[in-house]
């Protein structure tokens, strides 16, 4: 299983940004996929997730600005970031579990991981 990010950047507050995850190797009909993030000098924070019955839940920090969705025939799961905050600013990863139950609460780890993607928002 291979999970790639993509979609990170610089942008001032209030901007959007949009994330991507393309995930391979992976066939299974159930799954439950998220997002984390960990900014520096702070420990991994669950961003939001979404579970193949296409329930998601987000932190509560990000409720309101940010959208997490899939598009199955791509296989890659997305992360829409709006009205962006400096608090933001983090390195951003997706990740996948095998489990649809996983998605019970936003996550901060999963067994397969992709690399990161970088979020800088600059007041």
């Amino acid at each position: 299983v291979r999970l790639v990010e993509s979609g990170g950047g610089s942008v001032k507050t209030g901007g959007s940004l949009r994330l991507s995850c393309a995930v391979s190797g992976y066939t299974d009909s159930t799954w439950c996929m998220g997002w984390f993030r960990q900014a520096p000098g702070r420990g991994r924070e669950g961003v939001a997730i979404i579970g193949s019955a296409g329930s998601t839940l987000y932190a509560d920090s990000v409720k309101g600005r940010f959208s997490i969705s899939k598009d199955s025939a791509e296989n890659t799961l997305y992360l829409q970031m709006n009205s962006l905050e400096p608090e933001d600013t983090a390195m951003y990863d997706c990740g996948l579990h095998w489990a649809g139950t996983y998605c019970s609460a936003t996550r901060s780890g999963f067994p397969y991981e992709g690399q990161g993607t970088q979020v800088t928002v600059s007041s």
